[in-house]
């Protein structure tokens, strides 16, 4: 099992940076959501793009000791979204992020270097 979900989150966003998500950040909403301690957000490219960032991470994650709790379904082809229990991890084209503006909507949140 994980060390904490910070641990966690960090692999998670290096994760999705390995397969070239752009603009990966984490957040600790720990003091704002009663649903998770951490958020990480990241862009997708493309749908074929996004598959294969979801792919990685739930692998990584796995490798950690971590298994998914929930996947939202049904897929879109704009957003994804992997519950890890206390890490929620969203995987996003650019204009679903734009639209939905989820850094907006947790602004009280700390963002979280994970880059080594």
């Amino acid at each position: 099992m994980p060390r904490t979900f910070k641990t966690v989150a960090v692999r998670a966003a290096r994760a999705a940076d390995g397969k070239k998500a752009e603009e990966v950040v984490v957040l600790d909403v720990r003091k704002t959501s009663p649903l998770v301690d951490y958020l990480v957000i990241a862009t997708a490219l493309s749908r074929p793009h996004l598959e294969a960032l979801e792919r990685q991470v739930e692998e990584d994650l796995l490798g950690e000791g971590l298994g998914l709790c929930r996947r939202a379904r049904p897929q879109s082809d704009q957003w994804r979204v992997l519950d890890f229990g206390g890490l929620m991890v969203h995987l996003m084209t650019a204009e679903a992020r734009q639209l939905y503006g989820l850094e907006k909507l947790n602004d009280a949140a700390k963002e979280i270097s994970w880059r080594n």
